[in-house]
């Protein structure tokens, strides 16, 4: 990689993370928190203050990654940065459940996940692009770790306001960083005057609706998995507070094993191959979880295997999107990604929690099991990946050929 790429991949990690820790920081926390809140014992509402800021991303990456497309990757960035600090503050002001859920959803608003990531594919060339999108996938589960071993102690000294107060300071200080360190992005390529709809094509290429699909799959079990995962580690004898003592170690210790595939996918473009033996292994995490019971050791190699496995499909994944689309409309398509993850997202923990109330744990990681093998099946069809661009995005994909 080049210096400009480094620097690129550094402050774009730098991005994300300063924006997800802000966002980490609230989650272990908000629930212990809400009946302080007036209407903050309706766990309903609660849920919801929580869910809000994904639903309301769903709805605005695309939209977003379609601006970038037009006025360009750093303004939209800045500007979603801004909304997303003045959702911030607005929580940190909240008296009741239903401010709190204005301000999660003014966070939302400021959807900006396509838009980084538009902007990381514009400043590296393909055969590191690997690379950056595993800085950035690094840098949110570092993120997620440094999170929950800061997070109560956070709370016990600032409370829930001061969280939020600093949540909005992290994307406050993320905008100084796009300024300051972010390369300036090249100038993109006009779209060819007789180019369809790059919103069409997004959602209809064969090889785009695979990745698609796959990162719904992806964030659905992740999602599922971790309305059952907790209190599996409670009845295994670690309590609540403790549980850092297993994320954090099994967090850091993935981000090792995922370094050999991504490498071995970059210099062999060997990315379709290495997908799906991170899918195969998922598949076997999940058959695991079924299987283990309330026992912490099994459950803490499994929980290795199954973010070794997400980390390496979190980096894969945006990469191969950024390599089909073609550069103007790259925003959009990776916006359609997004929405597809965020929504994944919130149908996991709605399926998770309904298959859990209704069957139990085994239930949902059998589900789990069951969802991770048919997308095996679904990507198993996909062409390899040989510095695909925009032959792809052609009239004749939308009509099926």
């Amino acid at each position: 990689m080049s210096a400009e790429e480094l620097r690129a991949g550094a402050s774009l990690a730098g991005i994300f993370g300063l924006r997800m820790l802000g966002l980490f920081l609230i989650l272990p926390v908000f629930a212990v928190h809400a009946p302080q809140l007036a209407g903050g014992h309706n766990l309903v509402l609660v849920g919801i203050a929580l869910g809000a800021y994904g639903l309301v991303q769903a709805i605005l990456q695309i939209p977003f990654g379609m601006a970038s497309d037009r006025w360009g990757r750093k303004p939209v960035i800045v500007a979603g940065l801004l909304v997303f600090a003045a959702g911030s503050f607005l929580a940190a002001a909240a008296q009741d459940i239903w401010m709190a859920i204005a301000g999660r959803g003014l966070q939302g608003a400021g959807a900006i996940s396509a838009v980084v990531m538009a902007l990381a594919a514009d400043l590296t060339r393909e055969q590191h692009r690997v690379k950056v999108m595993a800085m950035v996938g690094a840098s949110i589960g570092l993120s997620f770790a440094l999170s929950l071993v800061a997070a109560p102690a956070l709370y016990h000294l600032v409370g829930m306001g001061g969280l939020f107060v600093l949540t909005g300071l992290l994307a406050l200080a993320a905008i100084v960083v796009v300024v300051k360190m972010v390369p300036p992005a090249p100038p993109r390529p006009a779209a060819p005057a007789d180019a369809p709809g790059a919103l069409r094509l997004s959602l209809l290429d064969p090889q785009l609706v695979r990745l698609n699909a796959g990162i719904f799959v992806l964030h659905s079990v992740q999602m599922a998995m971790f309305v059952v995962v907790p209190p599996l580690l409670v009845a295994s004898g670690l309590p609540i507070a403790s549980h850092w003592k297993v994320y954090l170690p099994v967090v850091l210790a993935s981000f090792a094993l995922m370094a050999p595939p991504i490498w071995y996918a970059d210099r062999r473009n060997a990315g379709r191959g290495v997908m799906l033996g991170a899918i195969a292994l998922l598949a076997l995490a999940e058959g695991g979880f079924s299987l283990a019971g309330p026992r912490i050791g099994p459950l803490a190699m499994l929980l290795l295997a199954f973010f070794a496995a997400f980390n390496v499909l979190e980096a894969l994944i945006p990469s191969l999107v950024s390599r089909i689309a073609p550069a103007h409309a790259r925003g959009t398509a990776i916006g359609v990604y997004n929405t597809t993850q965020t929504l994944g997202l919130f149908c996991g923990g709605l399926a998770g929690g309904w298959i859990a109330e209704h069957f139990g744990p085994a239930a949902v990681f059998g589900t789990c099991t069951a969802l991770a093998l048919a997308w095996i099946a679904l990507a198993a069809g996909m062409r390899p990946v040989n510095r695909l661009a925009a032959e792809s995005f052609t009239m004749s994909t939308v009509k099926g050929r």
